[in-house]
């Protein structure tokens, strides 16, 4: 078992108190987005066998087998397979949709072959990998996953009264439903940005003065101009409640707009954007990634294993699992399943790891900190308070 060190993110939308609070430190004034841990090269998390502190991704490059297992590295390579955060959101982050596993592939061998430098601000390919996501809060979460029905969004649109939304009511109401969707997307993020500009601060101004629209006049207020703020309103507002998650799909449009959360993902960097953004929006490679279908938010509810009491967030992928123990004082420790290296995250309470040869050892963890179990090292967990569990099927 390895305590973890790892790498607070502050970006612009992250809040200024609720990773602190957590962690238990004092505010420092500044956004603090995501604390990211895992072996990602973006900011790796770093643990201390007794020679100092060392890169986890370093780590697991030395001998990739011995940290993840031979049947892990056989079916994701020599590497950690997923990303696990804690995200707190202030504000809006961007609108944006992720690529499926041919897709990205497909897109970084064009990018690489066409020489766009990985860096480079126009760059949609970060690696060749999908990218899925799961997400669950931990205080009240909201977010945008998913299309509307598009009469629902017509419905939304024509009830702000604004003028300059009635061509994309009209076509909401007049194309079936993919086909609706896709023209009217296309048409707010091609059309004449100064134009467009017009019509989203007089959509803001409609939604400031109507309680139902409170979210659509906060994402214009911290995004003035930008056409996400009407890409919105055709999606799907989700609001999850502690203990609820949200499973993100290759295709699916999705933005997070406030809250705390334990996130899990793919370990990848592909990203293609949509709007509530200055960076890049590349049109038509969104366009052929988007998946053009109203869906219903699939809202997940933890399965809890009668025995264990482990509860899981099933999810369609393999490269992550995560799941959750709420843990009593004074019940025997849980073993856990060591087929996979492992990351544990307490977020509320007091959770102590039992592992060594022995099982002697032990490693006592605080709300906001986690560690670092390889493959086929043996571990128990007791305490009072939730642990997360993040590892990879095998």
């Amino acid at each position: 078992m390895d305590r973890l060190e790892n790498s607070v993110r502050p970006y612009a939308w992250g809040s200024t108190t609720a990773l602190p609070e957590l962690l238990g430190q004092e505010p420092t004034g500044r956004p603090q987005a995501e604390l990211w841990m895992g072996a990602h090269p973006g900011a790796p998390s770093r643990i201390d066998r007794g020679a100092g502190p060392l890169p986890l991704s370093e780590v697991i490059d030395a001998a990739p087998e011995r940290e993840l297992g031979t049947p892990a590295v056989r079916t994701y390579g020599p590497r950690l397979p997923f990303l696990l955060k804690l995200l707190a959101a202030a504000a809006p982050l961007s609108l944006q949709v992720h690529p499926d596993s041919t897709q990205a592939a497909q897109g970084y061998a064009d990018e690489e072959a066409r020489g766009i430098p990985l860096d480079a601000p126009e760059r949609n390919y970060k690696d060749d990998s999908h990218k899925p996501e799961l997400l669950c809060a931990l205080t009240p979460f909201e977010g945008l996953c998913g299309f509307r029905h598009p009469e629902e969004a017509a419905a939304l649109l024509d009830g702000l009264g604004v003028p300059g939304l009635k061509p994309y009511v009209d076509i909401l109401h007049a194309r079936p439903g993919g086909e609706a969707l896709r023209e009217v997307l296309s048409a707010l993020l091609t059309a004449d940005r100064d134009a467009m500009a017009a019509t989203v601060a007089a959509a803001a101004e409609a939604a400031a003065a109507r309680p139902e629209y409170a979210v659509y006049a906060d994402i214009a207020h911290h995004y003035p101009g930008d056409p996400g703020v009407l890409a919105a309103m055709l999606l799907n507002h989700v609001v999850l409640r502690p203990g609820e998650a949200l499973f993100l799909a290759a295709g699916v449009p999705h933005a997070y707009l406030s809250g705390l959360g334990v996130e899990i993902m793919a370990s990848s960097d592909n990203v293609l954007r949509c709007g509530l953004t200055p960076k890049h929006v590349d049109v038509p490679e969104l366009l052929r990634i988007v998946r053009f279908e109203h869906t219903e938010p699939g809202v997940l509810r933890p399965e809890a294993d009668e025995v264990s009491g482990e509860e899981s967030y099933e999810a369609p992928v393999g490269e992550f699992r995560l799941s959750r123990f709420v843990l009593v004082p004074g019940a025997p420790a849980h073993p856990l399943d060591p087929s996979a290296a492992q990351i544990l995250l307490c977020t509320a309470g007091a959770v102590v790891l039992h592992g060594g040869t022995d099982g002697t050892e032990e490693l006592a963890l605080a709300p906001g900190q986690s560690a670092y179990v390889p493959a086929e090292e043996p571990v128990r967990i007791s305490g009072d308070g939730t642990l997360f569990r993040a590892t990879a099927a095998v």
